[in-house]
Formats: C-alpha cells, structure tokens, sequence
C-alpha cells in the first residue's frame, strides 16, 4: 500500500510542480501580452496588436536617463560585491579562524532581513555621517544586498577546487599573488562572470533600497514607480516592464550556466578534470 501510494506521489510530483510554478509565475507572463494590446488599459478581450508601447520608450528622455542612472548603479554594485565576494569566498571555503560561523552569517543576513528595515537603516547611518542622497549611496546600499548572492555563487566556484594545484604553483617558485592570479582566478572565471551577472541584475530591478536612498536622479524601478501614477502612461510601463523581464531572465540564464560550469570545473578526479 506505502508503494502504491509512494508512486502515485511520484507521478503527480510534475503535475504540482507545473502547477506551482504556472501560479508563482503567470501573472508575470500576462505582462508581455498587455504590452502589445492596443488599448491603454489592461483589460480583456484584447483591442488589437501593436507595437507603438514600445516606440513610444525610444523617444522617452527621463525613462532613458533612469536606465542609464541604473545601468551605472549597476555596474559599480557588481563589481564591487563580486571583489568583495573573491575575498569573503575564498577566506570562508579555504581558512579556519575564530567567528567564522558569525561573520558568514551576518554577511548573509540581508537574504532574510527585510529590504525595508534594511534601507532605513541604511539611511539612518548614511545621514549619520553627513553623506547626501545620490547615486553613490544607492550602490553602497546595492553592494549590501547583492554580497550575499555573490558569496554563495562564488563559494560553489571556491569549492572542491583542487588545493593542489596551488600547492604547485607554489613549488614551482610562484608568490602567492602570482598563484592566485595564473591558478585560481583562471579556474573561478566562471563563477566571477556569474556573480557579476547575478549582481547586476539584482541591483538593475531592485526598488526598496533605491527608493530611500536614492536622490534627484532616479533608477529605472524608481522612474516605473512615478509612472503608476498616470493612467495613461500604464501601457508603456508595461512595454518597459517586458524588457526588463527578458533581460533579467536572460543575464540571470547566463549566470545560472556559468555557475554550472565553475562546478563541473572544479571537480577533480585524482589530479584530472572531469
């Protein structure tokens, strides 16, 4: 009978998985088919197809200065947590030290804190030491919430790495920063591109933090935010909002295969790459 009942849960297990996901992700799936629906509201049955939600965006001067003000925000934040990242990564897979258990923990604490108490905090101690709002404040806050997904991409590209190797460079007469840079950088690549990848993407649609710490020159999420407020303006939100869901999707695809292949790379079978 716990057979019989064992294999019918192992038959349904897709169907509920399909299921769960189609109710996480289908009210997002609706938002590229409102964008090319010619009318400017997003109703059912739909009006017509169009494509002028779209050109309506390249003529946009404000939504175009928010991508760039993001794409900066962005770059800055995931190189910043990914060298960041390097060092925590390496030091929590490869060292043994007194609060290693602590320190990991607190630098993973903003997966479970909430954004918000994050970003009053934030500003508190940003105000605090007499810094003005701007776009410096919105990648420190960015750096912040994006460590934590840098460390774990590149701890899964820290370890299982093949010590020895090191341990020969070394040998061999190379420095320690010369080992780091001719051995291990090379192997952990993929994991580096990959949290660049994942940090960016995080810090290009993240709104909380860049809501309370941002300044006169908004973000893209922050410029999305002002346009709800206009009726008329819904269907172009909807246009942006689908490009930034196909990027997303795609950067965060490409850092998902990249992280495959940092593991698969550093797997080691005495010695000899599998």
């Amino acid at each position: 009978m716990n057979a019989v009942l064992r294999r019918a849960a192992i038959n349904w297990l897709p169907a509920y998985a399909a299921l769960y996901i189609l109710f996480l992700y289908g009210p997002v799936l609706l938002l590229p088919l409102f964008s090319v629906n010619d009318s400017a509201t997003p109703t059912l049955p739909f009006a017509g197809f169009t494509w002028k939600w779209y050109e309506q965006l390249w003529g946009n001067r404000e939504m175009i200065n928010a991508a760039w003000n993001s794409v900066r925000v962005g770059l800055a934040a995931a190189i910043l947590s990914t060298v960041l990242g390097i060092c925590g990564a390496r030091a929590v897979t490869r060292y043994r030290f007194a609060g290693k258990r602590a320190m990991s923990g607190l630098i993973m604490a903003p997966l479970v804190l909430p954004e918000i108490i994050v970003a009053i905090s934030l500003l508190l101690v940003l105000l605090a030491f007499g810094m003005s709002l701007s776009l410096v404040t919105v990648t420190l806050g960015h750096v912040l919430i994006c460590l934590p997904y840098s460390m774990v991409v590149l701890m899964s590209g820290f370890e299982g790495f093949d010590r020895s190797l090191e341990e020969a460079s070394a040998d061999l007469g190379e420095t320690a920063f010369g080992t780091f840079r001719r051995v291990t950088l090379p192997m952990v690549a993929p994991a580096i591109l990959a949290s660049l990848l994942v940090s960016f993407t995080i810090s290009f649609d993240e709104f909380i933090v860049a809501f309370f710490l941002s300044g006169t020159d908004p973000t893209l999420p922050i410029y999305i935010w002002g346009q709800l407020r206009f009726a008329s303006r819904l269907p172009a939100v909807l246009a942006l909002g689908t490009i930034m869901l196909i990027g997303s999707f795609l950067l965060v695809t490409i850092a998902e295969l990249l992280r495959r292949r940092a593991v698969a790379r550093t797997k080691t079978d005495g010695g000899l790459f599998v």
